[in-house]
């Protein structure tokens, strides 16, 4: 046991010194490209060295770590130290909705955003509470391995079915959430390298596939622990310098507290201005001129088309400028083709402009709402979230495969302290980077001149022209931005921190490289999940037992290689916004695993059919409140239960999986001696 010991601290000093030199290479190269910026290098060849560097860095940790051993490609060969554990679980658990789409969640929403700060956190106290310590007991490769074994003791093949049921929910939820992250990764590729979003995805792929498809789960931790540190360096340099500028003070956590009251008086100030006031009333008059059109289909449709084309006409008869001539088609271009397609463009464009048409929320204010009903509503979705989170955190495969690759169950206790600490370095950042970034935004951008705007905001603007990701329009014609003449994508504000802030482009571009390491890691840990699951769970342990080690390993990445091109697809077909579908995921995860997870571990008396019905329940109410309040997916918001948004769809699912695992159980013959003895074992002191 001594020489174990001393060659797991030898083993863990040396991984130590190899970081603390990756650190030292990080820091050069930065100053090194901060250099070159001074030196007048162009933006787009900063962007290019970071997607290259990055890409290099990926695939040669994935090229020296590769390998064909079955239990070092599923399961890292089980000695990862805990501190080194922790770092690749918390850039496995940051993901691209974490990094990219947290902070303007939170600088947008204010309170309620807190939400995913809670449940995401809280969640992973439930996995180092509730699942991770016995999974390592158990001491296999997957999730349905544990499932299998727990529903299907006695030995007459039963555990086939749990175990391909809980294969499908692994793929289902796993899948839904690498799309996320492969959206994320072409989202940023395009912004910083002007490559096509097409082109950036699939530049982004092959640094997902080079460290997953050559040495599995150990090629992705060690690539995962560089990706932290990058995530880290990323997210805390800007904020620290805002924290600095806004408050004399580098601690953001410390900062948050000083800025929050002056913001909520700059809030103040901007309720009551008389100019803001003039711009919202002419955003409540768009309104109402949509809800006008609206009432007049399809005389109001056909009317437009008209009048569209008239302006066109006139135009060209009179031998107008190209650029207006330009627009005018344009314009009758976009003109909705049907009078269905025009009742539905101009609600989404009357809600829009009733939204602007609103004061400035106060972002410290818990729940705020016009009456007593509507924040009880705010409320309990607040709180339906957290719960979605909570559940849906507890239950991911990827998060879990995690609790194998540690030497002992105290190693793995040990790991998922470390990873909470990690992950809170960011996420108690991350509120005060919303707060910081908000109240520049309300300083120094709200007041400024348009003919004085900062470069940021047209390069941003630029960026994407069909879908801006900010755009500041001089409604009230006064020629001074208002804060209601501003309209900012969430997914921005991370990315555009750093120029926020005054800082030189070479740290937005680390910032970028940042979010596409939080994108990476999520994927790398996602894609091996399913691939595992289709190898490990029915390949070997359904289709070919006897397959042999090479066979298995060689099978697991042909079927990584096809899951990360189809994700890829999907993903380049933009589905869905990044947070609607990793809530999704989340929400999946709880409904369908959580339940015979903690079951399987906590009572006894759950059984093989308890196991499955719970699994189905769960799944099928889940979906289909999805199905039936997602207009997305043909639904509709009116047809939500008790106004909880479908996002949070789990909060049903989790439940009625429970409930009908337990009443199952409860139902059938208790489960076999060899199930009951599996519990005992697993929670057994060490």
């Amino acid at each position: 046991m001594s020489g174990t010991n001393t060659d797991g601290k030898r083993y863990f000093r040396r991984l130590s010194r190899y970081y603390l030199w990756f650190t030292a290479c990080l820091a050069l190269f930065l100053v090194a490209l901060g250099i070159l910026e001074r030196e007048g290098m162009p933006r787009q060849w900063i962007g290019h060295l970071y997607m290259f560097g990055t890409i290099v860095l990926y695939a040669t940790i994935g090229v020296v770590a590769r390998t064909s051993n079955v239990s070092e490609y599923y399961v890292a060969g089980r000695r990862v130290p805990a501190l080194f554990n922790g770092m690749a679980t918390a850039a496995d658990w940051i993901s691209a909705a974490s990094f990219i789409s947290l902070a303007g969640t939170l600088y947008l929403h204010g309170f309620d955003a807190l939400a995913y700060v809670m449940g995401w956190t809280g969640g992973y106290c439930l996995v180092a509470l509730l699942i991770a310590p016995y999974l390592r007991k158990f001491a296999q490769y997957t999730i349905p391995d544990f499932l299998a074994a727990r529903y299907g003791g006695n030995g007459d093949g039963r555990g086939t079915t749990v175990r391909a049921m809980a294969v499908g929910a692994t793929i289902i939820v796993s899948f839904t959430y690498v799309v996320a992250q492969i959206y994320a990764v072409g989202l940023i590729a395009s912004r910083f390298t002007g490559v096509d979003f097409s082109v950036g995805i699939f530049l982004g792929l092959a640094s997902i596939l080079v460290c997953s498809f050559l040495g599995g789960m150990r090629a992705i931790t060690w690539t995962q622990v560089a990706q932290y540190i990058i995530i880290l360096v990323a997210f805390l340099i800007p904020t620290m310098w805002l924290s600095a500028k806004f408050a004399g003070n580098p601690v953001p956590q410390v900062a948050y507290g000083s800025v929050l009251p002056k913001l909520a008086q700059r809030e103040a100030q901007l309720a009551r201005d008389p100019r803001e006031q003039q711009v919202r009333t002419a955003f409540r008059a768009r309104a109402d001129e949509y809800a006008a059109r609206i009432k007049g289909l399809p005389h109001s449709w056909e009317a437009g088309k008209v009048e569209a084309q008239r302006r066109l006409d006139v135009a060209r008869s009179r031998n107008a400028p190209l650029g207006e001539i330009r627009t005018a088609e344009r314009e009758l271009l976009s003109y909705p083709r049907t009078a269905d397609e025009a009742a539905r463009l101009w609600t989404e464009e009357r809600a829009a402009n009733l939204a602007r048409a609103q004061p400035p929320e106060p972002h410290a204010d818990p729940f705020p709402g016009k009456t007593p009903e509507e924040s009880d509503i705010r409320r309990n979705n607040f709180l339906a979230l957290v719960f979605c989170l909570m559940f849906g955190t507890a239950a991911l495969p990827h998060l879990l495969m995690r609790a194998y690759t540690t030497p002992s169950v105290n190693e793995t206790r040990v790991s998922v302290f470390w990873a909470l600490f990690f992950i809170l370095l960011i996420y108690l950042t991350m509120p005060a980077l919303a707060v910081l970034a908000k109240y520049d935004i309300y300083t120094s951008l709200v007041g400024t001149d348009f003919s004085k705007l900062p470069t940021w905001v047209s390069y941003w603007a630029n960026v994407d022209k069909a879908n801006p990701l900010i755009s500041i329009v001089d409604v009230n014609g006064d020629g001074i931005v208002q804060l209601a003449e501003i309209a900012i994508d969430g997914d921005v504000l991370t990315l555009a921190t750093p120029e926020i802030g005054g800082l030189p482009y070479v740290i937005s571009g680390l910032v970028a490289a940042g979010g596409l390491a939080a994108a990476l890691s999520t994927a790398d840990g996602l894609l091996l999940a399913i691939s595992n699951a289709l190898s490990h769970d029915i390949y070997f342990k359904i289709v070919d037992p006897g397959a042999s080690t090479q066979k298995r390993v060689t099978i697991s990445k042909l079927l990584l290689l096809a899951v990360a091109f189809i994700a890829a697809y999907v993903a380049s077909q933009k589905p869905a916004d990044i947070l609607s579908l990793v809530g999704a995921a989340f929400s999946l995860a709880g409904s369908t695993l959580f339940p015979a997870l903690v079951a399987g571990v906590f009572w006894k008396r759950a059984t093989h059919q308890g196991a499955i019905a719970g699994m189905i329940g769960g799944f099928l109410v889940c979906v289909y409140y999805m199905l039936h309040t997602n207009p997305i997916l043909g639904g509709s918001a009116d047809a939500a239960w008790f106004h909880i948004a479908p996002i949070s769809a789990g909060v049903f699912g989790v439940p009625a999986g429970l409930a009908v695992l337990v009443i199952a159980s409860l139902l059938s013959r208790p489960p076999s001696t060899a199930s009951m003895g599996l519990v005992e074992h697993l929670r057994a002191p060490e």
